[in-house]
């Protein structure tokens, strides 16, 4: 079986084309059109202030205060807050759950849950229609997040088991890059339908929510062929009891005599998930006493959490600076998404080239590589100066080179991960858990400073000092692994 599995082409492609299906949500909805949505339904009304170095007249934005128990909150800061209360779902239950399918053997149905889970949750957001239904859109937003984070737990563990190590660099590469490209090709046709076919702002509005419709049909029906080729691994049918009434709801309308009536069956149900969860929680804590016993895996995972809470934070937030602090005329921010275009192109390069790069100085160096860019680019952010008439141009050059530290960092973590883990282990899923609460903690603890200095500060310059403070504890962190050549080379 084995054999079958390690290496094939088709196996390979259809794991990989599941970021062409899932990359349009980061895309669409977390980084350009949902947040730009968002902001226009929570601005209240726009004022001018004039900027003295270049002599002219701009517009400013001033939010729509959102009030929650006696206390007004900035849009932002709610969305931020929004998302870390997404990220913390994920993190209480994705070790559980991870643990659960290594246990049972059906990860790939957990996979399709998160999806059918994010999809849908993307056509939902049709609904968020004014501010007045806010707390809907903000709703659906948080599903959707728990959706495409909570998938992806279940799919970057598939990368072990399908691809040798010699193959995982390549592999991780290929599918940011298919995500890359099929993210970009669904945005130009949500521009096309906001930006040409809409021809009042009363349209602009009505195609916008067809975005979200077309992003959650592009996630469902991609991840079809991901889903149709993709190996469950562990025969779950030998595992689950006859009839299991808590896993399949047809069976819930039947008599179940055969096996001594249903209130039998749906007891003898629990007592196979009690045993389950038992077992589930035994595997977690084995996977993390190894993991935090592994010298490798522990230096790697500090590094990683630590230069992902920059990372993430800046993905998840990018769009908001730029309308807020760049773009801050609402017929300059097509300049914005074409922004996040070109970046997205870059980091189709970015990701083949530090993967080739890889090869030559090794996993370790090309990620200190990109970290140490990503504090330049923190640097350079802080920086920036709204009443400086080159801003734009400042703005353009740090999203080139943000994009081309964007695919590599990415690819080469989770690739690097597999490689350090424990060679056909039966708890890839659950070693991956791992990988990802920590990566979400890292989300929970950015998006929870960025919200925080907005909501205190009402500048988000600040922020990006803290970023880079998490960037380069990362960086130090990293240079501590100590592995074998042919291992991460």
């Amino acid at each position: 079986m084995e054999k079958q599995i390690k290496n094939n082409p088709k196996i390979m492609n259809a794991w990989a084309l599941y970021d062409w299906a899932n990359s349009v949500y980061s895309l669409v909805i977390t980084s350009t059109i949902f947040p730009i949505y968002y902001s226009t339904l929570t601005t209240a009304y726009k004022k001018k202030e004039f900027i003295a170095s270049s002599g002219l007249w701009k517009e400013v934005p001033v939010p729509h205060m959102i009030k929650i128990m006696g206390t007004a909150y900035e849009p932002a800061a709610l969305f931020s807050f929004s998302l870390t209360l997404s990220f913390l779902i994920v993190v209480i239950i994705s070790p559980i759950l991870s643990s659960l399918a290594d246990t049972i053997g059906n990860k790939k149905s957990f996979l399709q849950f998160f999806c059918y889970l994010g999809a849908t949750s993307c056509m939902g957001l049709a609904m968020f229609t004014s501010i007045n239904n806010v707390f809907l859109g903000l709703l659906f937003s948080v599903t959707a997040s728990v959706g495409f984070w909570g998938s992806l737990v279940f799919y970057n563990s598939f990368l072990p088991d399908i691809a040798t190590p010699d193959k995982q660099d390549a592999l991780s590469a290929k599918g940011y890059v298919y995500g890359y490209i099929g993210s970009v090709i669904l945005l130009v046709i949500c521009l096309l339908l906001i930006q040409v076919v809409a021809k009042t702002p009363h349209e602009t509005a009505i195609y916008t929510r067809i975005t979200f419709l077309l992003t959650g049909a592009w996630w469902f029906g991609f991840s079809q062929y991901t889903f149709k080729h993709l190996p469950q691994f562990g025969l779950i049918k030998d595992n689950l009891p006859k009839d299991l009434v808590l896993l399949n709801y047809k069976n819930i309308f039947k008599k179940h005599e055969e096996h001594g009536g249903f209130f039998e069956v749906f007891k003898d149900n629990i007592a196979f998930y009690t045993d389950i969860a038992k077992e589930s929680f035994r595997e977690l804590f084995k996977v993390g006493n190894d993991l935090f016993k592994n010298r490798n895996l522990k230096f790697f995972l500090s590094s990683f959490f630590f230069y992902s809470v920059g990372m993430q934070t800046i993905f998840l937030m990018a769009t908001l600076f730029g309308t807020s602090e760049i773009f801050t005329r609402e017929e300059d921010q097509y300049k914005l998404i074409i922004t996040i275009l070109v970046i997205q192109i870059v980091a189709i390069f970015g990701a083949l080239a530090f993967s080739k790069l890889s090869k030559m100085i090794g996993n370790k160096n090309v990620i200190s590589i990109a970290v140490f860019i990503w504090i330049v680019c923190c640097l350079s952010a802080y920086f920036l100066n709204k009443e400086n008439p080159r801003v734009e141009l400042q703005f353009y050059v740090l999203a080139g080179f943000i994009g081309l530290v964007m695919g590599g960092l990415q690819a080469m973590s989770r690739s690097t991960y597999s490689k350090l883990l424990p060679e056909d282990s039966m708890d890839n899923t659950t070693y991956f858990s791992f990988y990802d609460v920590l990566e979400k903690i890292a989300i929970i603890l950015g998006s929870l400073i960025f919200g925080v200095v907005i909501q205190k500060f009402h500048n988000m310059h600040y922020a990006f000092i803290g970023m880079s403070g998490f960037f380069a504890i990362g960086l130090v962190l990293i240079r501590f692994l100590k592995t074998k050549r042919e291992v991460l080379e």
